[in-house]
Order: structure tokens, then sequence, then C-alpha cells
């Protein structure tokens, strides 16, 4: 299965074999939050999106090395070197110090991630703590030409890195249309060059994050934390480094340049990007007013939702669209996945209770799993394989209603294949079914008294408990042998 899993490739625009620079060991990098404020939607798909990469590739067999950082300094507001830190702005507002602000925001992520059941990275390393491979990386970039010191600042020489490289390799953009747009040096601009970029800057009196360095006292920029990262924890060149894409045309299109100017190499082999969220068809975003924080989205209180809806079931939705797509948030839709998610988890319940059959049938349980499979291998198709789960919920639900009929090998051949591709590959888990013991206990109860009325022949009372459940959200699902209870 490993030598059939093709990846699109962001710098060539398309479908390549995977093939690991080492195999079976594969490095892959992903740039992770900028902790000064809660995590936005966007950045969890990202994530999402990434889990499952990881979790498909471990279940391939490849050892795999996730590295994701945190941002913790060096990000200002502007993309042009423009503006505050953002965390010495947070920690002024806040009267705090910056650490507590990247405390605060660190440990609230991972909350996030923890309810969408995202397993953690092999390693998580921040920029303040790197601080010195940064600087050892910038001293390289200056030795090889291709950055220069003012007052303090060094910047990325880009217009002299371009002559002997291609610094639009990722988006194919235009140089000169590049520079044609980006506005003219003012008086005050120390760079050289219109697109050049901050590698080490210079800090304020008043700014509280700073370093010492060979060029005096300051702070990294955001580009180059990532460079120097991947490169302590992978190497100058490992296979693959994800995003989402609207880091394409600035960071990682600087992370390359950097470390093509420091380690003569492009740092991935393969460059993965996640698409945008919509809302009703509008890109999410702050001055939109319709992007949802996480715990908004769970609990319904933003004014846009009309209700909230489980980590399991948004982590349901997120993987309905493929991680390269357009992903729209609407009331209608997360309804819909919410349905199909209990009816996936339901089947989950039901699979356990299958009894074998001697009778004779035509279902082709490992066809299924080939079809999964190919699903996974095309550049993680996670639609294609949730449609595929929902033939294995058809036979599942026939089976319990001995309407099909499998025997005891396709059961396990069907168990193995669903609890793979549902749990360790999607990463679903159940948090619509649960109950607490109390509540199981009750159920159990009910369900007896129901079951003694239907053996009485006291049909009023069977349906009149039936139909008073089904109208809390409780269906009792019957066959010969037994009758579970689950959640509509």
């Amino acid at each position: 299965m490993k030598d059939s899993l093709v990846v699109y490739n962001t710098v060539n625009r398309i479908k390549e074999k995977f093939e690991p620079l080492n195999s079976p060991f594969v490095g892959m990098y992903v740039c992770g939050p900028t902790v000064y404020s809660d995590v936005h939607l966007g950045n969890c798909r990202t994530f999402v999106s990434f889990d499952l990469i990881f979790r498909y590739l471990l279940h391939l067999g490849y050892k795999v090395r996730y590295v994701r950082n945190i941002t913790d300094a060096g990000h200002l507001e502007g993309d042009r070197d423009e503006g505050d830190d953002k965390f010495s702005k947070k920690a002024r507002l806040e009267q705090v110090e910056p650490m507590e602000i990247v405390q605060k925001y660190t440990l609230g992520f991972h909350e996030v991630l923890t309810l969408f059941n995202t397993l953690p990275p092999s390693i998580e390393p921040t920029a303040t703590g790197h601080i010195s491979e940064q600087i050892e990386m910038v001293k390289e970039i200056i030795d090889n030409g291709f950055a220069y010191v003012v007052n303090g600042t060094v910047y990325f020489d880009v217009e002299k890195y371009s002559k002997e490289n291609n610094y639009t390799l990722l988006t194919n953009r235009n140089l000169e249309d590049m520079l044609n747009n980006t506005r003219e040096l003012g008086g005050q601009d120390e760079k050289r060059g219109r697109l050049d970029f901050a590698l080490w800057i210079k800090a304020k009196p008043e700014h509280i994050m700073r370093w010492p360095s060979p060029w005096g006292v300051g702070f990294p920029g955001w580009h180059i934390e990532c460079s120097a990262m991947s490169n302590k924890y992978l190497g100058a060149q490992f296979d693959i480094h994800g995003g989402g894409m609207d880091l394409a045309a600035t960071h990682h299109t600087n992370e390359i340049a950097q470390s093509q100017a420091c380690n003569h190499t492009n740092p991935a082999k393969y460059w993965m990007h996640t698409n945008m969220l919509t809302v009703n068809g509008v890109r999410m975003s702050k001055s939109a007013g319709n992007g949802f924080l996480p715990h908004e989205l769970f609990t319904g209180s933003h004014p846009l939702l009309k209700k909230g809806y489980t980590p399991m079931s948004i982590r349901f939705f997120m993987l309905q669209a493929h991680y390269r797509s357009t992903l729209d948030f609407s009331n209608d839709a997360l309804d819909a996945a919410e349905k199909g998610f209990k009816r996936l988890m339901n089947a989950m319940v039901l699979l356990k209770e299958l009894h074998p059959s001697d009778r004779e049938n035509d279902i082709n349980i490992p066809e299924l799993e080939d079809r999964c499979y190919t699903a996974m291998n095309d550049d993680f198709n996670s639609p294609v394989l949730i449609a595929e789960l929902f033939e294995g919920v058809r036979i599942i639900n026939g089976a319990y209603d001995e309407k099909v009929f499998l025997n005891s090998e396709q059961i396990d051949q069907l168990k193995t294949l669903m609890e793979q591709f549902v749990y360790e590959v999607l990463g679903l888990k159940d948090d619509i079914l649960k109950m607490d013991e109390d509540f199981d206990k009750v159920m159990d109860i009910v369900v007896g008294l129901r079951n003694e009325a239907k053996e009485n022949r006291d049909y009023v009372s069977s349906d009149k408990i039936r139909d008073s459940l089904q109208k809390i959200g409780i269906q009792l699902k019957d066959n010969k042998s037994t009758t579970l209870w689950l959640k509509n």
C-alpha cells in the first residue's frame, strides 16, 4: 500500500508519488500557531488535516517525526516587518509578562486540539527556545552573501537571491509584478529592496522580548524561526512541509529562500497546503464578523449558529471535505454532518453485536478495504474514504437487522476495516453516545421493562416506551436476539 500513495505538491502543482528521502523514516514539519490569542478555526482545520496525514502515514508503517512549532516571539502585526510584536502588544495591554500570554494561549491551543482528538506531534519546539539556532542561521546567510545589516537589523536581500534562484518557486508569481505591486520604500525605510524582509530586528527601548546577538540586542523575524527549527530536528532537507494556504505566498516563500541561501537546498521535498474556510460562501475572517472560535462552535454561542456541535461532529465535518478544498460552514451543513457522524457511530455500536450466519452471501469485505486504501492513497482523500465507510455502515445495519448475512470471517474482516479507518486513520471517537454509568443503568432498566411488555403482548406499553424515548433522542434498535439503545 505504501507504494501507491500520491500527494499533491504545491511546488510542482501536480500529484506525485510519495517517496520519502530515507524510507521508512518520514520527516514532517507543520507551521504551528502564534499563541497571542485563542486558536481560530482555520488553524484547527489545518491541524486536523495534518493529523489525518500523520495518522495515515503511521498506519502505513512509516516512522514519522512530526514537528509542529509554537510561535512565541518575532511575529509582527504586518507581514512587511511593520507594527508591534503581537506578544509585546498583548502583554502591555493586559499588564502581564509576554510569557504569561504565551502560556495562557498555548494551554488553550492544546486543550482545543485534545477535544479534536489530534495526536501530539513528536516535537513541539518554541521560537524563544531556539534563539541561538536562529542567530547561527542568520550568520550563515550573511556569510553566503544574501543578507545585509542596517543599524542592528538584518535583512534578506531578495533581489540578489533572485538572480541565482527562483524566489517565487512556491507561488509561480511573476517577480516583476510583485515588485510593481509592492509600494515604494519610504524615506525612513532601511531596506534596499521592496521585497526584502527582516531576519533579525533591532529591539526598540520599549520592546520587552529581546536577546543579544552579533548585531546588537533584538529579536528574530517570524520566518527564520521555522527554517531554524525544521533544520535542527529534521535536517537541511526533509519530506513534508505543511501549513495553511495563506502561508504560501509570504511565510513559506521566505522559508524556502532562507534555507536555500543557508543550506543550498529547498528544505522540503513535498509542500502541502490546506485550503481556507468560508461561512455561507463568504471567506471566514475577523473583519467580516463571521469567524467562529472553536468553543463558540461547541456551545453554539456565536450569533450565526443556531446550536452547538460536539468536537467529533466538527472533526467529521472537516474530514468530509478534502484538505485542499474550501470548507464552507453553515447550519445546514453542520446538521447534516452531525447526522452522518451519529449514523457512523451507531453502526460501530451495532458492529459489536453482529452474529455469524451459515447462509451464503456475496459480500466482499476485502474489495471494500481496497477501495478505502485507494481513497486515502489518492492524496489523503478523506471524503471518498468516508463514502466507502458508509457502504460498511449499510452492511452493518443490514446484518444487525438480519437482512444481510455474514459469516464469522467476514464479521472479523469488517470489524478490522471499520475500526482501523474510523478510529485509527480518521481519528474519530464517540463523544455523542457517551453517557455516565448511572444513565446506562437506567436505560438498561427501561429497555428491560419494554422487553417485558413485548413478551406479555402489552404492545401499547411497549410502543409508548419506544415512542417516548424517541422524543428525547434515543432510538431502540431491535433484532431477534437483542435490543440496543442509540442516541439519535
